[in-house]
């Protein structure tokens, strides 16, 4: 099992990390590339159509502005591929979210929420688990365990303003 994730600019990294990290947690392997859609289109295809052979089977594309990145990855192969816009403009990131989810007909690519990359990895891993039942049954402990902190933390609250 391995996603590979593509970011537009090194900028982008501190966003991405907590699914590089969402992923180690889950024991999913990962490759890791900056390339530009607009200034390493090159780059881009070579890395998009190579990435099965390389093992690769679902691809987490980000990308601010324009986001044309997960789209273009997405014209050269048909693994899926999840967009995650970017907020590095001054219009929010709507301009990126925009760009990510309005993709033709016929080259799709699920959209995450503007800087939601831990989503994505989750997802990745959710389209994993139909074919894994071991990191199934990881998801289904990560999401009791947020339950659990939820009643924790209500439950702190509750007594600290004595409920």
């Amino acid at each position: 099992m391995k996603v590979a994730i593509i970011m537009g600019s090194d900028s982008d990294w501190p966003l991405l990390e907590p699914a590089v990290k969402q992923l180690a947690d889950l024991g999913i392997k990962n490759e890791i590339l900056v390339a530009s859609a607009h200034r390493t289109p090159g780059k881009v295809h070579d890395f998009a159509a190579g990435a099965r052979e390389r093992g690769v089977k679902v691809i987490i594309a980000a990308a601010g502005a324009a986001a044309h990145l997960a789209g273009v990855v997405a014209s050269f192969t048909t693994l899926p591929v999840i967009g995650v816009p970017i907020n590095s403009t001054s219009l929010g990131g709507i301009d990126a979210l925009l760009s990510v989810a309005q993709m033709p007909a016929g080259i799709p690519v699920a959209t995450m929420a503007i800087n939601g990359a831990k989503n994505a990895a989750l997802f990745a891993a959710q389209v994993l688990a139909l074919e894994n039942p071991a990191l199934a049954e990881k998801l289904t402990a990560h999401r009791e365990e947020m339950a659990r902190e939820v009643e924790m933390k209500a439950a702190r609250l509750l007594e600290k303003i004595g409920k």
